[in-house]
């Protein structure tokens, strides 16, 4: 099983990019430093990377209540360093978004 890391999603071996964004805000309940990744669309993650990872998804079919997939990475997780890279350039890309917007709209 070999997983890629994009700023914009994962590849599960060299498949088809599996959309998410990443999240490294601060969380009560889990250590300093973790992560989570959060699906874009409401599918499931593939096979290799519920493998890897431990993927929660808390929906409830019987009440109409539906969440997307996500995962949190633990800064001991060993693809921790690959997940932190990603978060680091999709923060990076969203910032130099943000920046030409404001240039072009002159906020």
């Amino acid at each position: 099983m070999a997983l890629k890391f994009y700023y914009n999603g994962i590849k599960d071996d060299g498949g088809k990019l599996q959309t998410c964004w990443y999240s490294d805000g601060k969380l009560i309940n889990f250590p300093e430093g973790t992560i989570t990744i959060y699906k874009r669309d409401y599918g499931h993650f593939s096979a290799g990377i519920a493998a890897a990872f431990a993927v929660e998804n808390d929906s409830d079919l019987m009440t109409d209540y539906f969440e997307k997939d996500r995962i949190r990475v633990k800064p001991d997780h060993p693809l921790y360093q690959q997940v932190l890279a990603a978060t680091v350039t999709g923060k990076a890309k969203s910032a130099a978004r943000e920046a030409r917007w404001r240039q072009t709209h002159n906020v």
